[in-house]
């Protein structure tokens, strides 16, 4: 199968990356920068504006809902390009599809277009301090009480909570059911009273780490709910099916430009840093081990391109929706950023190992920074161990245990 790009595509490429040009100026980046804790300054808004303007976030989503009922390709090409320079551009995750799959028309009226015009961002609500991967364990529960649910319990790493406008949140709503049934997912508003966010600041916020950073995020959060109380109509589907809606949603989150690039970023920095740049007065390519060791590496991020692009092909042009195939993806990619990461630390040596506010940093102490935040890939979004898990049983078709 050819996973190239025509020359339509080719030429919608060039009209991205012309935008970006024009628009994403040293200001713009600057401001993205200093703004990572608190969310969009208002020349990052007015891109994002400019972007919504042109009909290329959410390009694949229906017209009725903002979007352009186009091309999941071309909307990979926009999520792609924007990714290189910082700029969430898409459409996948952020709960997304999970309305458009199973919401009702008033969720569908209401998030898909504030989603697309940035005026409704969602953060997910999902790992809790006891259960860590173990999604499935969690005790946060809601309990009905009339046409109201009541919301109590803790979540960690709610990123974005303290600058989302709602939180996809996964609860407990039968806990004498086994612990993969009896959940449910509810579309809450961050302002509802009960809810207390609190910042856990990274390893990556002191010193800061410098744009293109993996996980650079300086902080993430912990959210409390003490006796929230939401209506009935912010249950996401089916009362008690949240398990399989969110299974879905993850799985679509997976893959993608945005994704792809987080595992394979670090390929195409260190091969163009080569290029210009010496250490010691010599190009690390320059040492045929490390040659060797940089096309090793490059042909398996072509892997990861390759497993995305089947994934889109699956959507795009079969008609279906993927399934072990989001979790090979997940596998292979994640390992791989880790890999990549870790020998370009053995490569530069002490110096690739100085941080951001060291003045002998290289490349603003990026790879450096890299090192601190790569192993989390093996565990965000689902674990690698049980990734091989759905690969083993939905792809192989092998019994549990």
């Amino acid at each position: 199968m050819d996973f190239g790009w025509n020359p339509e595509d080719q030429v919608f490429r060039k009209e991205v990356r012309e935008f970006i040009a024009e628009n994403v100026t040293p200001e713009v980046e600057d401001e993205m920068q200093t703004r990572q804790e608190s969310g969009r300054g208002p020349l990052t808004a007015a891109v994002y504006k400019k972007i919504a303007d042109k009909g290329w976030i959410g390009i694949s989503w229906p017209k009725e809902y903002g979007g352009q009922s186009g091309s999941r390709l071309n909307q990979y090409i926009v999520e792609e390009e924007f990714t290189r320079v910082g700029l969430t551009v898409g459409g996948a995750g952020g709960g997304g599809p999970a309305i458009l799959a199973v919401g009702t028309d008033e969720q569908k009226n209401f998030f898909l277009p504030g989603m697309l015009s940035g005026e409704v961002s969602m953060a997910s609500g999902f790992t809790e301090p006891s259960g860590g991967a173990d999604l499935a364990s969690l005790q946060t529960r809601a309990v009905r009480d009339g046409d109201f649910y009541v919301i109590n319990g803790q979540k960690m790493f709610t990123s974005s909570a303290h600058a989302a406008t709602h939180v996809y949140l996964l609860v407990r709503t039968d806990p004498e059911a086994p612990k993969h049934r009896g959940l449910s997912i509810l579309l809450v508003p961050m302002d509802t009273p009960g809810i207390t966010v609190r910042p856990l600041w990274s390893i990556q916020n002191d010193p800061p780490a410098p744009p293109g950073t993996t996980y650079g995020t300086p902080r993430t959060n912990e959210t409390f709910y003490e006796d929230v109380r939401v209506p009935v109509s912010c249950l996401l589907g089916e009362e008690n099916m949240g398990w399989y809606v969110n299974a879905a949603r993850l799985n679509l989150d997976r893959v993608g430009a945005s994704r792809y690039l987080i595992s394979v970023r670090r390929d195409e920095d260190i091969i163009n840093w080569s290029k210009v740049n010496k250490l010691n007065g010599h190009s690390i390519a320059d040492d045929p081990e490390n040659r060797d060791k940089l096309a090793e590496l490059w042909i398996e991020a072509q892997v990861c391109r390759l497993m995305t692009m089947r994934s889109m092909s699956i959507v795009e042009r079969e008609g279906r929706e993927f399934t072990y195939e989001g979790s090979a993806e997940k596998v292979w990619a994640p390992e791989h950023g880790v890999k990549v990461t870790e020998a370009i630390a053995q490569m530069l040596g002490p110096y690739g190992q100085l941080l951001s506010t060291s003045p002998r940093a290289i490349s603003k102490g990026l790879y450096a920074h890299n090192l601190l935040g790569c192993f989390q890939s093996g565990i965000n979004h689902g674990s690698v161990q049980i990734m091989r898990d759905q690969m083993a049983r939905r792809g192989l078709g092998l019994p549990r245990g």
